[in-house]
C-alpha cells in the first residue's frame, strides 16, 4: 500500500512539473510573438530606411545627432561609470523618462544598464548625442520593469553623454 501511495505522488508531483513546464512554454511563446514585440520589429525595420540610421550586428540602431566635443578623447568603457542627460520613449512616442524634465543628468556603471545602452555608451565620447533605438530583447525584453513601458517593447532614447570615468579609477577634480 505505501509502494502504491509512493507512487500516486511521485505521478503526481510529475504531473504537476509537466503542467507548470507546458504554462512556462506557453508564457514564452507568447511572449515571443505577443503583439507589442510585432510592432517593435516593424518599427525598427522601417526605422532603418530613415536617413542617418545605423544598425550594429546586435540589432540595436542609432542616429548621431551631435558630435563629441573633443573626438580624441576615448569612449567609455563598459566598467566606467558615465554621467547623462536622456529621454526615453516607447514607440509610439510616449515618454515614460526624462533626464531632461527633471533637470538633472543622471550617472550609472555602463555594464549596469540594459544592453542596448552599453552598446551604444561605449561608442559614444563626451558631448555626443545620440538617438538610439533598442529592440525589446535589448531593453528589457519580456520584463515590464514599470506600467509605462509593456513587456517586448522596443525602446527610443536621446542619449547625450556628458561625462565618463573610470570607477577603479576615477577622475581627480
Amino acid at each position: 500500500m505505501a509502494t502504491l501511495i509512493c507512487i500516486c505522488l511521485i505521478t503526481q508531483g510529475c504531473s504537476e512539473d509537466l503542467d507548470r513546464e507546458a504554462f512556462r512554454q506557453t508564457l514564452i511563446d507568447k511572449a515571443i510573438n505577443d503583439e507589442t514585440r510585432q510592432q517593435g520589429d516593424v518599427f525598427l525595420a522601417q526605422n532603418l530606411q530613415n536617413e542617418g540610421v545605423e544598425q550594429l550586428d546586435s540589432g540595436v540602431q542609432f542616429r548621431l545627432l551631435k558630435v563629441a566635443d573633443d573626438p580624441q578623447v576615448s569612449p567609455p568603457g563598459r566598467r566606467d561609470r558615465v554621467t547623462v542627460h536622456y529621454e526615453g520613449r516607447r514607440i509610439d512616442g510616449h515618454v515614460f523618462d526624462s533626464s531632461y524634465a527633471r533637470g538633472v543628468p543622471s550617472s550609472f556603471p555602463v555594464d549596469a544598464l540594459i544592453p542596448g545602452w552599453s552598446e551604444i555608451l561605449v561608442q559614444m565620447r563626451p558631448g555626443e548625442i545620440r538617438e538610439i533605438y533598442i529592440p525589446a530583447d535589448l531593453a528589457y525584453g519580456a520584463r515590464s520593469p514599470s506600467p509605462d513601458i509593456p513587456a517586448n517593447s522596443a525602446l527610443i532614447f536621446t542619449v547625450e553623454l556628458l561625462h565618463s570615468e573610470s570607477i577603479s579609477h576615477p577622475a581627480s577634480h
